[in-house]
């Protein structure tokens, strides 16, 4: 990578995974590089300097790798949302639309009190289904979310919109055209 790469330049793109039709935005050569780890890393809290952060919650699951990232360089707690039935204690849930079907993530009842400010970070923001689904888990815990971090937005997908009109800031390092 020369000295001046962005964010966007540790991306890959497959073509026609995991259907045919479909450019994935691979972000695991981003994390397997150091230098663009913590560069994305350090990229997504920047807007967020000097904020009180008590929890990042992470979306599964790439969120997870970022998420606990960032709450290292917090020192703050993080919190999984995961897909139904993978989190082992008394959860609560909510489904949200996928583009052939439902989905349902799940979050524990006693991971966010009442009043934690919270930073919701996902690697991806495509229609905002699974995002809208966290913020509406984290917001029925009584959080309050401080913002909402990516590194990748799709912008034709229409989820920074569908946030934004939840009331949410946004935040994505790198934009990509063509889903």
């Amino acid at each position: 990578m020369p000295q001046t790469a962005s964010v966007k330049d540790y991306i890959r793109t497959i073509v026609d995974f995991p259907h045919e039709g479909i450019l994935f935005r691979d972000v695991t050569t981003l994390f397997a590089d150091p230098r663009g780890f913590r560069m994305a890393v350090d990229q997504m809290l920047h807007p967020y300097t000097g904020q009180p952060i008590d929890k990042v919650v992470g979306l599964e699951a790439r969120g997870f790798i970022l998420g606990g990232a960032i709450a290292h360089q917090l020192a703050t707690g993080f919190v999984p949302i995961r897909k139904k039935g993978k989190l082992p204690g008394t959860t609560i849930s909510q489904d949200y639309r996928l583009e052939y079907g439902e989905a349902v993530v799940e979050i524990h009842d006693d991971a966010i009190q009442p009043g934690e400010r919270i930073l919701m970070v996902d690697d991806l923001l495509a229609t905002g289904g699974t995002a809208g689904a966290g913020i509406k888990l984290i917001e029925r815990l009584g959080g309050v979310i401080v913002g909402c971090a990516f590194i990748i937005d799709l912008p034709e997908l229409g989820g920074r919109a569908r946030l934004e009109e939840m009331g949410m800031d946004v935040h994505a390092l790198c934009a990509f055209e063509g889903a």
